[in-house]
């Protein structure tokens, strides 16, 4: 059998330490998941992929395990068709399954790099950066992990952010370790007056420094217009005050600046309703639910044919997705503003080999080597998924750990 054929491929869902982030379903939990892939060519080459966790996402990628094996590496169209129609009795959202092949093509990807001697980069077209640059995400979050049915408190070395003096030394602990020159606030936690006072405080202790806000869609179309108003002039683009492709809109009619989306916009058949009632100016991509990198670097093209600004999502991630993210971004001529990371909030959980990914003057620098550039950490991968089994956590719920402390606490979209 030819050495370009998939042997295995071996899926292994792990659980990670993560602080407590507020947002406007809750307050993440201590753990978060995600799924590690090892694509195991016939020649033992290895590709490595990471998806978002959960039990849903983990049985999809065991059908796929079954429908890649014996399929040619290199023929990645093939493969996503195979598992495409495997999971289509049963998932028939279109979006739901690309969560699927995306991860599954990082790590064809990878592996096609290996074989070749080259970065994913350059399968990807060639880089017009070597960097790639990245906003700090700034949180409100507790100081710890309250103690919880004899488990002990959880602390952190970022201490609580609950009010704009937190969020502006969280943005300079930030800025001291990673050197990032933009900056992101996840919103949807408190009032807007009191989001609006921390926007202002970060724009006094940055000056010109880009900054954006992201309520989640706890906002409504009139409270959206109003924080619009109030931040002129001071943030780069407000991201998702308000629900819906209709709803961004309705903003975007009286907004003096860009609206971008990570949540109204996801799939393809959603870009032809956001142009044409010109609900966004910014779309932030993410490899993971577009389908993967090439349709990644598709999604670019045609964005800038209907002038729409990229970043890039993120959610909580190590460092596989953080390498093809870069690989990506340095592949995108219009990456017109900063990509979001959470990367500096999980890293010291990485499932990778240190030394190649580095956060430095907001940017990371693109892997050279074959693949994405990185390698799995064996004993690190052992050691995460035996926390997955031990702690029976199969799904992620911020407002069912928030009502844990807080047990009048509602999940309201929009809250003001």
């Amino acid at each position: 059998m030819s050495s370009t054929r998939i042997r295995e491929l071996i899926v292994t869902p792990i659980a990670f330490g993560d602080p407590p982030l507020l947002n406007s379903n809750g307050v993440h939990e201590p753990l978060a998941l995600r799924i590690i892939l090892q694509l195991v060519l016939e020649d033992g080459t290895v590709g490595l992929g990471e998806s978002p966790g959960g039990t849903a996402r983990l049985e999809r990628l065991h059908i796929a395990a079954r429908t890649v094996v014996g399929m040619d590496v290199f023929d990645t169209t093939a493969v996503a068709a195979a598992i495409d129609a495997a999971l289509l009795p049963t998932v028939p959202s279109s979006h739901e399954r690309g969560w699927t092949t995306s991860a599954i093509e990082v790590a064809c990807l990878d592996a096609q790099g290996k074989l070749l001697g080259r970065p994913v980069s350059d399968l990807l077209g060639g880089t017009v950066r070597d960097a790639v640059p990245f906003a700090a995400y700034l949180f409100y979050k507790w100081a710890e992990h309250p103690a919880l049915d004899g488990r002990p408190a959880i602390t952190d070395d970022w201490g609580a952010a609950l009010d704009p003096a937190g969020i502006v030394e969280q943005a300079r602990l930030m800025q001291e370790r990673y050197g990032f020159k933009s900056f992101k606030l996840k919103g949807g936690v408190f009032p807007p007056d009191e989001e609006i006072a921390a926007i202002r405080a970060l724009a006094e202790a940055f000056p010109g420094q880009p900054l954006r806000l992201d309520p989640n869609t706890a906002w409504t179309v009139e409270t959206s217009k109003y924080v619009a108003r109030e931040l002129d002039g001071v943030l780069e683009y407000l991201e998702d005050p308000a629900k819906g492709i209709e709803g961004m809109a309705e903003v975007a009619k009286d907004s003096p600046m860009p609206l971008a989306t990570n949540m109204c916009v996801i799939a393809w058949e959603h870009l032809k309703p956001a142009v044409e009632q010109n609900a966004i100016q910014v779309l932030l991509t993410d490899h993971h639910y577009w389908g993967g990198l090439r349709r990644t670097r598709e999604l670019a093209a045609v964005c800038e044919a209907f002038g729409l600004a990229l970043s890039m999502h993120s959610n909580s991630h190590l460092g596989i997705s953080l390498a093809a993210m870069t690989h990506v971004g340095a592949a995108i001529p219009n990456l017109d503003h900063s990509c979001d990371t959470h990367y500096p909030w999980n890293s010291a959980d990485d499932v990778i080999v240190p030394g190649v990914l580095e956060l430095r003057d907001g940017e990371v620098k693109v892997p050279t080597g074959p693949g994405l550039g990185v390698e799995l950490d064996h004993d690190q991968l052992d050691r995460l998924h035996r926390r997955y089994v031990e702690s029976g956590m199969r799904g992620r719920d911020d407002t069912g750990y928030m009502r844990r402390f807080q047990p009048e606490y509602e999940r309201l979209l929009p809250r003001w």
